[in-house]
Parts: structure tokens; C-alpha cells; sequence
């Protein structure tokens, strides 16, 4: 072994394979058995489907699309209702058996992770400890996972991809240009669908064509974010693997809008863009929140906050929004612009802890389910297809930069 590969990393990605409907099935078993998807608003002609097992995926069901055309592609489809506590506590679980392995765990959304295992050479081989992992998540939990191997994450996420479900991929640097080169360039990671349109207009179609791509034109055409793509395709992407803290006091997220904002429309279109990542945050930390802050800067950047406490603790953007906007009525009545918008979730504790809290709201509990499902299905697609996949119109008819900034780029997730 060279002194090169000695000092390497070795990361894991693993992914539990069709996460939702994998739960369900393992809460009951019959679904085995039946082309079966997990979606949301199944009543709804217009709901989405946010996980489906190989059954249906053999109809060509794919994430994300109506259940209306789902049905039509098979019309004997079973419909799961989503069940989001279940698929937390599993994933909790899932978590616990990669802590038995590292301490070095980055969550991205709830059923992908990244681990850090370099320091468990001593249990054996990154490839030897993913297989523990993968047999002991099938057979103490009863799902499955595909798990990436690789010197870094990006790798390691291509790993977890290339092969499912219920697969070891090692991503090295003896093999990375004949696995990973040949690939589409959209199934590098922070690649989106515009980024890869983009590309591929450029003659840029593959990972390796993108390696190999000049760093000046890249740059010329997406800024310091094409430099980096292209260090992606080579291997040179060293993010460490970063757990959240759990005394983390505070999720928080700000803007400086290209125009000053002098109306409550366009500062509460702000307030939820803003929420929709804290909310997407405090999910993939297991954390739930029972108050938010406002900041704001008028066009001096002079600042003005106010907090308030929540009814009760919530991972929920469009809550946390609410809230926000209640704040900010009692900012506007001084007239003056704002230029910086920031919003802060307070008040954190694990959302285990917190869930005997919130059942004692059982009638706003049927409520709460439905916009949490909402806004996991945005999550769950934002994250496949990136961040601009799913716009508000709002967002879109803003003209103070907050859609340029939702546009997908590397190093954002």
C-alpha cells in the first residue's frame, strides 16, 4: 500500500433503499408481495408518490410523480399513507448501527448518511465495514442499504448510487476513472438538472469529459462553482464529514435582497424561503424548535429583532414562517425598507425527546402530519433533482434575488 493511499479517508455514503416504502413493508409484510408506493395526499388525484418498491418500479413508477399517473401505469397499485414518526424512529435505529462504527455521522435528509470510518481500519477494510453494516441493517431492522466506499464523500455518494439495492460499491483511486468517468455528468453529486442542461450544451456529457473540461471556461460560465465541479470529477473534494452538534443552540438563515423590501408581500415571500431550509435542517438534525427569532436590516443596516415562543415544538417551515410573519407585521409599522432578512429556530431539543410534548395537541395532529408530508416531498425532490425543482410562484415572480440564489450549485444541499 503506497503512502498516498495510507493517509486516504475512508468515507462511507449509505442509503437505505427505498426508504418509506421499505419501512411499511417492513411494518407489514404483505407489501412485498404487491406493486406498492408510499405517497402523499393519496385521496388527492394530485398526489405525489414519494417512494414505491421494485414491484412498482417495474411499471416504470418513478419519486415524484401524480398518483394519477401512477395508476395509469398500474392500475393495481397499492397506496401506503406516509408515516413520518415511523420512518424517524427507524432511521434513529438505522443511526444507531453506524454509531457503533464512527462518531463521525453527517445525516443528509433522513435516510442518507455519510460516516467517517478512517479511524476503524483496526475493525478491517472501508469495503469489510460497510458489509457489517449492510447485513446488520437488513437483518436487525429489516430493511435494506447500498453503501458508497470511497476518499471522500462526493465518491462515496457515487458509490451508494451506482449499485442498488443492498450493495457494496468501492469507489477508489485505482478505479474511479473507469467507474465513475463514463457516467452521465448529472450523476455527479451538485450537479442539477439545470446545471447538467447547461453542460451538455457545452459538449460536457460525461463525469470524465467534465474532469477534463478547461477550469477557465467552467469558470467563465458558472463562477468559482464550475472550478469546483470539475475538482469533483478528478477526486479532489476533501469536506470533512461534520456531525451536528447536539448542543446547538439555534438553526438559523438570512438573505440581503437585492432591492430594499417595502412591502409585507414581498418580506413574507423572504420569510418562506428562508423557513423552507431551517425547516429541511432541523428534520435531517432530528431537532424541533419551540421559538423563533426575526432579524431585519433596514437600508442603514441598523438591526431590529424580536423572538417569540411557539404553542408547541416544531421541525415545520411553514410554523416557523407563521411565526415569523407575526414578527414582522410589528417591524413594518416604522415605514422604513429592510435590506436583510434573517430568521432563527430556538429553543432546540432532539425531536424524540420533545414527541410526548406534541402529542398532547392531538387535534392539530392530523394537520400537522399533512404539512409535514408536504413539505417532506418537496425536501425529497428538491434533494434528487435539486434545489430549483420545485419553485414557488411566488418565488419565481420575485425580482430581489432570491431565485438566482435557489439555483443549484456545488457545496449546497
Amino acid at each position: 500500500m503506497s503512502g498516498e493511499e495510507t493517509r486516504d479517508r475512508v468515507i462511507l455514503h449509505c442509503d437505505c433503499n427505498s426508504f418509506f416504502a421499505s419501512v411499511e413493508t417492513a411494518v407489514n409484510p404483505a407489501f412485498a408481495d404487491v406493486p406498492m408506493a408510499v405517497c402523499g395526499s393519496s385521496e388527492d388525484r394530485h398526489g405525489i408518490v414519494l417512494a414505491k418498491n421494485d414491484r412498482a418500479k417495474k411499471f416504470g413508477i418513478v419519486t415524484a410523480e401524480t398518483v394519477a399517473s401512477a395508476k395509469r401505469k398500474c392500475p393495481g397499485l397499492v397506496i401506503a399513507e406516509p408515516h413520518h414518526r415511523l420512518y424517524m424512529e427507524y432511521s434513529r435505529r438505522v443511526g444507531s448501527i453506524y454509531a457503533d462504527y464512527t462518531d463521525l455521522i453527517e445525516p443528509f435528509g433522513i435516510d442518507e448518511s455519510w460516516l467517517d470510518v478512517t479511524a476503524g481500519r483496526l475493525i478491517g477494510s472501508g469495503y469489510e465495514i460497510a458489509e457489517q453494516i449492510r447485513r446488520r441493517v437488513k437483518e436487525e431492522i429489516g430493511i435494506t442499504v447500498s453503501i458508497g466506499v470511497s476518499f471522500n464523500k462526493v465518491f462515496a455518494k457515487f458509490g451508494s448510487d451506482y449499485k442498488k439495492p443492498d450493495a457494496v460499491t468501492v469507489i477508489s483511486r485505482e478505479n474511479y476513472r473507469e467507474i465513475v468517468w463514463p457516467a452521465p455528468v448529472g450523476s455527479l453529486l451538485f450537479v442539477g438538472k439545470k446545471t447538467e442542461a447547461a453542460l451538455i450544451g457545452m459538449g460536457i456529457r460525461t463525469v470524465g469529459d467534465l474532469a477534463h473540461a478547461s477550469r477557465e471556461l467552467l469558470t467563465d460560465r458558472f463562477g468559482v462553482a464550475g472550478a469546483a465541479l470539475a475538482e469533483y470529477a478528478n477526486g479532489e473534494e476533501h469536506s470533512p464529514v461534520s456531525p451536528e452538534r447536539e448542543d446547538a443552540k439555534s438553526v438559523s438563515n438570512g438573505f440581503t435582497f437585492r432591492r430594499d423590501l417595502t412591502s409585507t408581500e414581498d418580506a413574507e415571500i423572504a420569510i418562506d424561503y428562508l423557513c423552507e431550509e431551517i425547516g429541511m435542517r432541523l428534520r435531517r438534525y432530528g431537532l424541533v424548535a419551540s421559538g423563533v427569532a426575526l432579524t431585519v436590516k433596514d437600508q442603514k443596516l441598523q438591526s431590529s429583532s424580536k423572538q417569540k415562543t411557539l404553542a408547541s415544538p416544531t421541525d415545520l417551515a411553514s410554523d416557523l414562517a407563521a411565526e415569523a410573519k407575526r414578527i414582522l407585521h410589528a417591524f413594518f409599522r416604522t415605514g422604513k425598507p429592510i435590506r436583510m432578512i434573517t430568521v432563527a429556530a430556538q429553543n432546540l431539543a432532539r425531536a424524540d425527546a420533545a414527541s410526548e410534548q406534541i402529542s398532547l395537541f392531538e387535534e392539530k395532529e392530523e394537520t400537522t402530519a399533512k404539512k409535514k408530508n408536504n413539505e417532506i416531498i418537496v425536501e425529497k425532490i428538491r434533494q434528487k433533482y435539486g434545489s430549483a425543482a420545485i419553485l414557488k410562484a411566488s418565488v419565481l415572480g420575485s425580482d430581489f434575488g432570491i431565485y438566482e440564489n435557489r439555483k443549484p450549485g456545488p457545496g449546497k444541499k
